[in-house]
């Protein structure tokens, strides 16, 4: 316990500094009343600010008005009230320079050695649906984050804490060393006091620049950690999962793990793959992803059948695939699936008896999707590179049928028209050069990243499984010659959709029309480096 009496200046080497003076703001309340009652056992004195203090007080914790620390009144509906030199001399004074505690001296400065404080929240609040731009700017803090900035600059001096799951392991430190905190303690809870400002800004630089422009000339984005990763994409390589700040949605939200070990790095790449493809359908659909790739998709009237067709799609491939479903699990579908080797099966749900049955498959992931929000639109997507980053558009939507345009003699028949839509929603997420056979709403064949585009047609003819007889193609880009058309027709492809936009596209129609085939031009690609 600290003595009783008037404060006394001296001289202090860096990390010698014993807790006498608390200053606790917080927007966040849990837990604060109960580390406010644990400081003030100790002997520390309790400053605060507006509704913090009224909750201690609440609580029956002593506390000192801030007002009472500088002199000075909270003004403007609370907009000032700790941006004075009395308080951020306290906190910010070099406590081994003799210059600075004469100053402190001089002017009566009371040091501040703890600041716990953490910010309006401005996250939450715009991404509130109808919010006013009044209302978000008024969740800009602006004396919190300069509170937090100051002792975590003077962390040699002062200690910052901005987590309410820091109280415990501080008021226990605070315990066992006489009111002392280390300098390895002070310095790590300085790293994540930086960290939580700095996301704070970029929240609030981001809000800006997305009301103004869509390509700033500074993008500033944060990401915080969700996982640690058992390896990079190599078992050599270390990594980790961050999902980005203010990000609506991520890979893994509101998504449980029922069983498995540890995600993957590989894991998570296809995952996200599989999902994007999902998101395509609405009818029950099966997507199964290896090595970043579909390598099996189907719909169907339901996820059993989905399953199945998608599975025999490239059953070699399929093999330690991530299987993604948009129905529940029931315990048939189960059944057949712990039939093969599946790395990770992700559904938006499990019956009780579908979970008895992969339990019998300890090393499957098997994950339960529970997040029914979409991803904000006009999100960009980043790619990083060595020293940099492309943003771009995201590849969100496909083009209406209606836009699309028949350049063959022979119009497709209703059911290859819906063949052909099928086939494009899949190629889109295909890794270019990419093409795409299906019948009867499953792929049968998969050509993917590819150098030359008659090699993907090559690719994807070798890996069906069963005739091509009626299928369709879909090709992420144009046809450079008639090549690639002409050997799937051979095979039995009766309808093609691709983008256009060949000089040569004459001689690429001309080659369908005499095979009496049908072609549709989209007039957009899809490709997917």
């Amino acid at each position: 316990m600290l003595d009783e009496g008037a404060e006394v200046t001296v001289v202090a080497a860096a990390g010698e500094v014993q807790i006498r003076r608390a200053l606790l703001s917080v927007s966040d309340k849990t837990g604060i009343a109960e580390f406010a009652r644990g400081l003030a056992e100790l002997g520390i004195e309790i400053v605060s600010t507006g509704g913090t203090m009224g909750a201690l007080e609440d609580a029956g914790v002593p506390v000192r008005s801030i007002s009472d620390l500088t002199g000075f009144p909270e003004i403007m509906d609370g907009r000032v009230k700790t941006l004075h030199p009395k308080l951020y001399a306290g906190l910010l004074a070099v406590r081994s320079d003799e210059a600075h505690m004469q100053a402190a001296d001089e002017h009566e400065i009371e040091f501040v050695d703890l600041v716990c404080v953490n910010l309006y929240p401005f996250e939450r609040t715009a991404s509130m649906r109808g919010v006013t731009d009044a209302t978000v700017i008024e969740n800009i803090d602006i004396g919190g984050p300069t509170m937090i900035r100051a002792a975590a600059k003077n962390y040699a001096f002062a200690a910052p804490i901005v987590s309410p799951e820091s109280y415990d392991a501080v008021l226990a430190e605070l315990k066992e060393f006489d009111c002392r905190l280390s300098l390895p303690t002070r310095e790590s809870l300085a790293a994540e006091a930086f960290a939580y400002t700095a996301r704070y800004d970029t929240a609030i630089a981001r809000w800006f620049q997305e009301k103004r422009e869509d390509f700033p000339p500074l993008v500033v984005r944060a990401f915080e950690k969700v996982l640690e990763l058992p390896y990079g994409e190599n078992p050599h390589q270390r990594g980790a999962y961050y999902s980005q700040v203010g990000a609506r949605t991520h890979v893994l939200s509101m998504v449980s793990q029922l069983g498995g070990k540890e995600l993957s790095y590989n894991n998570l790449l296809d995952l996200d793959s599989a999902r994007s493809l999902m998101s395509e359908f609405q009818v029950p659909a099966c997507v199964i992803v290896k090595h970043n790739n579909p390598c099996g998709v189907a719909v169907a009237p339901g996820a059993l059948e989905a399953y199945q067709r998608a599975f025999a799609c490239d059953p070699m491939s399929a093999f330690g695939g991530v299987i993604v479903l948009n129905r529940r699990v029931d315990r048939a579908l189960a059944e057949a699936l712990v039939e093969q080797f599946i790395e990770v099966l992700f559904a938006p749900g499990y019956d009780e008896g579908a979970l008895e049955v992969l339990a019998s498959k300890p090393n499957m992931w098997v994950l339960d999707d529970r997040e029914r929000r979409s991803a904000a639109t006009g999100d960009r997507a980043l790619r990083q590179l060595d020293g940099g980053m492309l943003v771009q558009d995201r590849d969100a939507d496909l083009e209406e049928p209606s836009a699309m345009e028949v350049v063959s003699e022979r119009r497709p028949a209703e059911a290859e028209r819906s063949e052909l839509d099928f086939a494009w929603k899949v190629c889109k997420h295909v890794r270019s050069n990419a093409i795409v056979l299906t019948r009867d709403l499953a792929t049968i064949g998969i050509g993917a990243g590819q150098m030359s585009r008659v090699d993907a047609v090559r690719l994807a003819i070798e890996k069906a499984q069963s005739t091509l007889h009626g299928a369709v193609m879909a090709s992420d880009a144009f046809f450079p010659f008639p090549d690639g058309p002409q050997l799937a027709i051979e095979a039995g492809i009766t309808a093609i959709i691709q983008p256009g936009g060949s000089v040569r596209d004459m001689d690429v129609v001309d080659a369908v029309d005499e095979a009496d085939a049908a072609m549709v031009f989209t007039s957009r690609r899809h490709f997917r480096h």
